[in-house]
């Protein structure tokens, strides 16, 4: 759990980029409607959140820096039984002045007076959200202590849907299973809407549908991560339905593993990600090549991207409380930013075949791989966080269920 003094902290060093006689301001998330007087379940706006720590809507944060002097407000809803009664208890500004260590609290009813008045003496300043996004590129001991926690419980729910019992299943009975893990182990969401792609489902890269029955003989490949305390993780598995790999889905997976090993390998400060791109798209481009699906001189392939039919996403990105972490990949004069010790990013790399692809020997068609981990960069190399979420295909059809199908 990240304590007050952290946020406070925070808060400090983003007034400290402020620029003079300005202000800036931050609003909570809205509550958002479902159908009619229903609503989905509340997530607060990170920004917001990685200010204050605070998770309720109609709640506002305002800085001003004047002369070089700073002041925060915070702006709360008033507590009112009638909306307690239907929505749950507030904080109220009595208890928010306790917890929050800010110059003044104040009811949210006196947020659009207030702000109408600073905006007639200061400018806004446009700057707050990428002053933000910056901060967040760095995760602090507390942070990446939280995303452990969520890469722990991932871990559970992918090593349970291995050995879950896949006979006769369909896509979506994995993914209750996988959501059911989440919570039992103290979980409020998934970070993202897992993917469950069976078949040939697993080269739609955002494939969320997860309908269709498993068939014996196909690969599953799931891309699921819970959050925890707003901190997501993010964790890509491929599984065999009847717990055996065949032979080309042996050497396709080998491929891509053996790429996601390589390139974690090669993190560590001061190394570009861009660097990361480029090295992994050599490996799985001479990999294809190797096992007929592209043919020609690597260098020409990759140069005429006849290598993105295969690959077409990037290696990486950043995580942290969003699970594509809402950070900047290039400074303010357009340059990349290079790794540094504290960033949180995933590797990703993948190949997805198509089965209509006539291109390509028929036993690699309608096969989808991605082998995707969640990596601290450290001082002087890095941390894979989701190192026990097993990979090798020795340890997936260990642990796989081994059913017997209909004679």
């Amino acid at each position: 759990m990240i304590q007050e003094h952290e946020y406070k902290k925070r808060r400090n060093r983003f007034l400290k980029k402020l620029k003079n006689n300005t202000i800036a301001i931050f609003s909570s998330a809205k509550a958002k409607t479902r159908s009619n007087d229903t609503q989905y379940p509340y997530r607060q706006d990170s920004n917001f959140y990685y200010l204050t720590g605070f998770k309720e809507d109609n709640s506002y944060l305002i800085f001003v820096k004047k002369n070089y002097k700073t002041k925060s407000f915070l702006f709360v809803k008033k507590k009112e039984s009638q909306d307690e009664l239907w929505h749950g208890k507030r904080l109220g500004k009595k208890e928010a002045k306790k917890r929050f260590s800010v110059d003044k609290v104040i009811l949210s009813g006196k947020f659009k007076k207030l702000k109408k008045e600073l905006k007639k003496k200061y400018k806004i300043d446009k700057n707050a959200f990428k002053v933000v996004a910056q901060m967040r590129l760095i995760k602090s001991k507390a942070e990446i202590n939280l995303i452990k926690k969520a890469i722990n419980i991932t871990k559970k729910a992918h090593h349970g849907v291995i050995s879950f019992d896949k006979t006769s299943k369909y896509e979506y009975e994995l993914q209750s299973e996988i959501e059911y893990i989440f919570k039992k182990y103290g979980s409020y969401s998934d970070a993202y809407t897992s993917i469950v792609a069976s078949g040939d489902n697993a080269n739609i890269l955002h494939y969320i549908d997860n309908k269709d029955i498993l068939i014996d003989g196909d690969l599953i490949l799931i891309d699921a991560g819970c959050e925890y305390e707003y901190y997501a993780s993010d964790i890509t598995r491929v599984i065999p339905v009847n717990g055996k790999f065949t032979q080309a889905q042996k050497e396709l997976y080998n491929l891509v593993l053996q790429v996601n090993k390589k390139i974690i390998k090669m993190i560590k400060p001061n190394i570009k990600r861009t660097k990361l791109q480029q090295k992994a798209e050599i490996y799985l481009t001479k990999g294809l090549v190797k096992l007929g699906i592209l043919n020609g001189n690597y260098k020409k392939l990759i140069k005429n991207k006849q290598h993105k039919k295969y690959y077409p996403h990037g290696i990486g990105h950043w995580m942290g409380l969003d699970v594509h972490d809402d950070a900047p990949y290039k400074d303010e004069n357009d340059k990349e930013i290079k790794l540094q010790k504290g960033m949180v990013l995933t590797i990703e790399p993948g190949i997805y075949i198509s089965k209509d692809d006539k291109t390509v020997p028929k036993r690699f068609r309608g096969i989808g791989i991605r082998i995707e981990d969640d990596i601290l960069v450290t001082k002087k190399s890095y941390k894979n966080l989701s190192s026990k979420i097993v990979k090798s295909i020795y340890e997936i059809e260990s642990m796989g269920y081994k059913y017997k199908t209909s004679p």
